[in-house]
């Protein structure tokens, strides 16, 4: 009888030991992996990356698809779901969306609001909490070729071209076709370039035709650049006033797959402090870093990240 007791005792002993080393089921949740692209520029890679780093550091597994493409390679990516998200800009709304008045994207709220609102509705896109930096599209010139020529605005620019002035302008193709890019400073200013005033560089990088402007390689004088990029003043570069006002608000912005932030609805709360953080005269010293410096992408954002206590270090 004593034997069987022990027996007994031993048995469920053993038995209370094993439930409470089971693990449960939120032991054994894990959080997704997250795929994240970019564009094809310096402020779309840091901007993947400075998402990465966040999102790591919240437990989550992330693939770097950063450099996937232009706008329509990485727009085509997230829609197809080959990536999850990536910073997109608000005024990219006016060329997604047929039938949209430019005015919208002028303002820089309603742009943000109205292309929310479409892309969730068509597409099931979400757009996160916005950077509040213009980094619209612009065009540069060197200082002492401004300053010799009287250029100032985009006014005087059409004027030099009306002129007879000479034009080399460096750039993306998608600078020279996109509706939202140089053709609306065609429109507005009158302005025609012959196919021999235009020098299109592959990938499109302000890096690049920003250089080839301060360096006049191949005769350029005219560059592609973004309001929020940290190299002009490096390459003694100034922008030209868009003083007619072509241009759209480009505010930079995390956008995700809903499906994607359903099933991980923290994602939009640890970006948002961050993107939020961003002002313009921010991201164009974490450009300049990169651009000017030679810093990493990953370098310069997780120092930012670090230092701003956004990540642990």
């Amino acid at each position: 009888m004593a034997l069987t007791l022990v027996f007994a005792l031993l048995v469920a002993l053993v038995t209370g030991c094993g439930g409470e080393t089971e693990p449960s089921d939120t032991d054994t949740e894990s959080k997704p992996t997250i795929t994240i692209g970019s564009k094809i520029d310096t402020e779309g890679e840091l901007l993947a990356t400075v998402s990465q780093l966040v999102l790591e550091d919240a437990g989550y597994t992330v693939v770097d698809k950063s450099q996937t493409g232009t706008t329509d390679v990485v727009r085509k990516a997230l829609l197809t779901g080959e990536i999850d998200m990536y910073p997109e800009y608000t005024g990219s709304g006016l060329i997604f969306f047929e039938g949209q008045d430019p005015e919208t994207y002028k303002d820089p709220q309603e742009g943000y609001e109205t292309v929310r609102e479409l892309d969730l509705e068509q597409n099931d896109i979400v757009w996160l909490e916005p950077a509040k930096a213009n980094n619209t599209w612009l065009i540069a010139t060197r200082q002492d070729f401004a300053e010799e020529n009287d250029l100032a605005t985009m006014s005087d620019f059409a004027e030099f071209v009306d002129g007879g002035g000479e034009v080399k302008l460096a750039a993306s193709d998608e600078f020279f076709t996109n509706p939202d890019a140089f053709p609306a400073f065609a429109s507005t200013y009158g302005i025609t370039l012959t196919d021999d005033q235009k020098v299109i560089l592959a990938g499109g990088n302000t890096a690049q035709t920003e250089k080839a402007a301060a360096d006049g390689v191949d005769g350029v004088n005219f560059a592609m650049a973004y309001g929020t990029d940290g190299a002009l003043a490096d390459l003694g570069l100034v922008v030209l006033e868009d003083d007619k006002g072509a241009q759209l608000v480009y505010w930079p912005t995390p956008i995700i797959r809903k499906a994607v932030l359903d099933a991980s609805p923290e994602i939009e709360d640890v970006l948002a402090p961050v993107f939020s953080s961003l002002d313009i005269q921010t991201l164009q010293e974490l450009n300049a870093r990169i651009q000017v410096n030679g810093e990493s992408a990953e370098a310069v954002a997780r120092d930012y990240l670090e230092s701003g206590g956004f990540i642990g270090e």
